[in-house]
């Protein structure tokens, strides 16, 4: 069964109800059974019980039929019928800009022909796009993920178009048609349509950047004059903080944020003190002490290891680094792991080059003129202390071909069984972000009371499966995990005002076993 979140009416539809209602009480009815009345007096009485929230009452679970309906873009007025009608459009319009000026930029001709030849296959992805095309299989350009993506399409989604497949899966196909304009030329192959974009951001976060590293730049260090119960709760509070500041810096994405001003910019990336107490009473679904509780036990551990499975470059990669910082010097772990993207993906999302652009630039940079020569020393001595951290192996940037592909996490053990291997050792990941939210839910509209560990299906349930951590502003419709909290203002999911921590304990330490 296709369970679609909008259910169509059938054309001919027959209301046996009616019919059975209207016929004479003379004639044969064929619409209504023959009834019995029993007695029921000597039998236990009903009881109130309360059904578990079981995924899809349907059957099986597929990714063109998730634990619950699918968000489709032809679901008029819902968040998926305008990314896909608008949003991703003008991403991609923007995208062909770039690679326009970047074309006008060059004096090779080669290079000049083989850049004309990826912007008209961007303008067929446009006319793809625009005019609700079926979803092709993805050309052979030796990326890891060809075979996963070509798998998925002829099994799920045969003669289904970018409005009625499944959202999610949609919305990843169309970035990775995209990759595959510049994959398969000579000179491009690597080219990074929304690199300026990520770079230009992150030089407007001026405040919020030198706010942390003046904090930052000197290693942690408690004072003396306090004793040991003081310390603890210091180092608490500072983790509560931090971890908040790791989850409001997802507040800058780029593929929502096209046309915001400076100074709103500023806004969302504040993150002073008092800015963060306020906005804690907006964290709906707030597992941060259980996440402390989780957390400081793995000092006592020989070689804690966290993972961040990663969201944003620029300013939120920044968070990410200090949060993780912050983890290295406590003790809290030993050892991290970040797991970004092989290539430009939603936009904003990190790649390697971003990685490495982000940290050369805090080192060697000269990217905020109006800075202090004090500021720039800070965020100077920040980047050595990162780079030496990647040098000494305790911070590893990965990128496992999984990560671009349009299945949910709900099929990592399965697709990816040395991912969710290598995944399994970790002593806690966290998952950054709307979009890797969604795929650890599976992108449904599950109801918001559902508990995290069920939406999150075999990452918590599988044998072997992590703790996991979701740090997420909320900006798209799959809302899980809250219990009986409910929000009442109009676009209060998708408007980045709210977030969740959500926390699965999981099933570490048990074997790991695959079909």
């Amino acid at each position: 069964m296709n369970a679609d979140y909008f259910p169509p009416t059938p054309v001919h539809s027959v209301d046996y109800t009616s019919m059975a209602e209207t016929a004479p009480a003379n004639q044969w009815n064929p619409y209504t059974p023959s009834r019995v009345t029993l007695h029921l007096g000597h039998l236990p009485s009903k009881k109130d019980i309360k059904a578990p929230c079981h995924a899809h009452p349907h059957g099986s679970v597929d990714p063109n039929n998730p634990p619950w309906p699918a968000y489709r873009g032809y679901h008029e007025y819902s968040f998926a019928h305008a990314t896909m009608g608008v949003r991703l459009p003008t991403i991609l319009g923007k995208a062909i800009d770039d690679a326009s000026r970047t074309l006008n930029e060059q004096s090779a001709e080669d290079k000049i022909v083989d850049l004309v030849e990826c912007l008209e296959r961007m303008d067929a992805l446009m006319a793809d796009l625009s005019g609700n095309a079926k979803l092709r299989p993805i050309v052979d350009d030796g990326e890891g993920d060809v075979a996963l993506w070509n798998k998925e399409i002829a099994k799920y989604f045969q003669g289904k178009d970018f409005m009625n497949a499944p959202w999610l899966f949609a919305e990843a196909y169309k970035y990775r048609r995209l990759h595959e304009c510049f994959s398969v030329s000579k000179y491009w192959h690597d080219y990074d349509v929304f690199y300026r974009q990520k770079c230009d951001t992150f030089s407007r976060s001026t405040d919020a950047v030198f706010e942390l590293s003046m904090r930052f730049a000197e290693p942690f260090k408690q004072s003396e004059n306090m004793s040991d119960k003081e310390k603890a709760e210091s180092e608490r509070l500072m983790f509560l903080e931090l971890t908040q500041v790791c989850l409001w810096g997802n507040s800058t994405d780029l593929s929502l944020l096209i046309n915001m001003t400076e100074e709103q910019i500023k806004s969302l990336q504040s993150t002073g003190g008092d800015h963060l107490a306020a906005t804690e009473k907006n964290i709906l679904g707030n597992h941060l002490n259980q996440l402390w509780e989780t957390v400081k036990v793995l000092r006592e551990k020989t070689g804690g290891r966290i993972d961040f499975v990663l969201d944003n470059a620029g300013f939120e990669l920044y968070c990410d680094f200090v949060y993780a910082d912050f983890l290295i010097q406590t003790g809290l772990a030993k050892q991290i792991r970040f797991h970004g993207k092989r290539y430009p993906w939603f936009v904003s999302d990190v790649t390697r080059k971003d990685w490495d652009w982000l940290l050369n630039t805090m080192v060697y940079g000269h990217l905020f003129p109006k800075a202090s020569e004090v500021e720039r020393e800070s965020l100077r001595r920040l980047g050595a202390r990162w780079k030496q951290y990647e040098k000494d192996g305790r911070w590893q940037y990965e990128q496992h071909p999984f990560w671009c592909t349009g299945y949910t996490f709900w099929d990592l053990h399965s697709e990816a069984p040395d991912l969710f291997l290598h995944l399994s050792r970790a002593d806690l990941v966290y998952f950054k972000g709307d979009l890797n939210h969604r795929k650890l839910t599976y992108d449904c509209a599950a109801p918001a009371s559902v508990p995290f560990d069920i939406a999150i299906g075999p990452m918590a349930s599988a044998a072997g499966a992590p703790k996991i951590c979701s740090l997420r502003t909320i900006k798209s419709d799959v809302v899980v995990g809250l219990g009986e909290t409910m929000k009442e203002e109009p676009g209060w999911k998708i408007s980045g005002k709210y977030a969740v921590v959500l926390l699965s304990e999981g099933r570490p330490g048990e074997k790991v076993r695959f079909a």
